[in-house]
């Protein structure tokens, strides 16, 4: 018995807890009471479902909006809630209801969860985590329930509101609109792009990094790692929506038949959504194939660490650039704004990195395999979009066959707890080797 609890490492039980949450999501997503027509979503369609709320995905087989009875719509806001704090977070605020002590045990797990570097001042990061995420999604969910009331009664725009507020918060991508169409009735709406967008982005910067910018006024000092999530987001946010808006701007199927100040907003909406929302103003499938290898690059990177959003994240691909253009310029440091960047932390981004790109890879063959009816270009925006929980689809999700629902369900949980397995793996106390291998010269390029 000691064995196994010892076998029982931190990154074992998040991944059995996330498990867990979706065992419970997927049967009561089959009662009878959970969809409209009173006979329960079969099995597989509610594990997919349950899997991709529980992982903040988006991917979808049935539209939400038109499925689901209040009941069940409430069963993935939960599961949406749950998977984007972490079932850690919850757990903690229970103990903290209780007055039960937070052990040593749970604050390892808390750390491994958060991805954070110690365990100092993990407890009152969860208090503010819990305290943050309440403001912004009660400031976010009025704002839309002020807007949505002008399209609908009162009580359907305040639980649409909150709805869209607490599934984009938590980069989940779900919405209520019915007819797969997303939030496209919604492309040129200022109110709503930019709420949602404000709420995707605030969600995907990570914990740490909004804890260290409400400290900033006490400290005057941030981080390394928030001035790189600082300015990596500005930069991919802002070159993405330039690039989106040129390569869209003739495309009569997308923002070509909207105003200016329209096809500005879709293009924006459609820049902040990969990292990694999932939530769309405009038809996926109708983007030129520029767009869509641009989002394919944007959904890989994702958002930050420790963040309700997915991806290789974007310290990640920071860390990798900078190695990139110290290497050209011959110099033998990597720095970012002033610190040099250790080669453990390279190291890590290179694994990390190698990892998510065969997850990718070995999907996406597997999908050509699997489905043999669409192009190469929906398996690898579908494979991309699972393993980065960001759930845009160019409409092949609804289309799979139970080996391809399966294989999406794999790579969407892989996605989500993935990284946090690899990344313990990879910072583990390293053992001195006995002795070392004489030097060996490879010809690289």
């Amino acid at each position: 018995m000691n064995n196994f609890k010892n076998t029982l490492n931190p990154p074992k039980i998040l991944v059995l807890g996330f498990a867990l949450i979706i065992v419970i999501g997927t049967f009561l997503l089959t009662l009878p009471f959970s969809t409209e027509d009173g006979n329960g979503l079969p099995f597989l369609d509610a594990l997919f479902t349950a899997t991709s709320a529980t992982c903040v995905t988006g991917l979808i087989v049935v539209d939400t909006g038109d499925t689901f009875s209040i009941f069940g719509e409430l069963v993935i806001l939960s599961l949406i809630q749950i998977g984007g704090l972490g079932f850690m977070t919850f757990a903690t605020l229970l103990f903290l209801i209780l007055g039960k002590k937070i052990s040593l045990k749970e604050r390892l797990l808390l750390k491994e969860a958060f991805n954070n570097i110690s365990i100092a001042g993990l407890v009152k990061l969860v208090k503010r985590i819990l305290l943050f995420t309440a403001l912004i999604e009660i400031i976010g969910g009025l704002i839309l329930t002020i807007r949505f009331s002008f399209d609908m009664p009162i009580g359907k725009a305040f639980y649409f509101g909150f709805f869209h507020a607490i599934s984009n918060f938590n980069n989940a991508g779900f919405d209520l609109m019915g007819g797969f169409n997303g939030m496209t009735s919604y492309v040129d709406d200022p109110f709503v792009v930019l709420t949602i967008c404000a709420l995707i982005t605030i969600g995907g910067l990570g914990f740490i990094v909004m804890n260290e910018l409400y400290e900033y006024r006490k400290t005057k000092r941030l981080s390394v790692h928030t001035k790189i999530v600082l300015a990596t987001t500005l930069l991919l946010t802002a070159s993405a929506t330039i690039l989106i808006f040129l390569f869209e701007y003739s495309n009569s199927k997308t923002i070509g038949p909207l105003s200016e100040w329209g096809k500005i907003l879709g293009s924006f909406y459609q820049a902040v959504t990969p990292r990694t929302a999932g939530s769309n103003t405009l038809a996926i499938g109708d983007l030129t194939h520029s767009t869509l290898f641009l989002i394919i690059l944007l959904m890989f990177i994702g958002a930050g660490s420790g963040s309700t959003a997915g991806g290789i994240k974007i310290t990640t691909f920071a860390v990798l650039v900078a190695t990139m253009w110290s290497q050209i310029r011959g110099k033998e440091d990597v720095v970012l704004f002033k610190r040099r960047i250790v080669n453990e932390t390279i190291l890590k981004a290179l694994t990390v990195t190698m990892c998510g790109a065969m997850i990718v890879i070995v999907v996406t063959i597997l999908l050509s395999i699997i489905e043999q009816r669409h192009s190469f270009m929906m398996y690898l925006f579908e494979a991309t979009s699972a393993f980065a929980t960001v759930g845009l689809s160019m409409g092949l999700t609804p289309e799979l066959t139970p080996g391809g629902r399966v294989l999406i369900i794999l790579t969407m949980f892989a996605g989500r707890l993935g990284p946090l397995t690899i990344a313990f793996a990879i910072t583990k106390r390293r053992k001195k080797e006995a002795f070392r291998h004489p030097k060996g010269n490879i010809m690289i390029g």
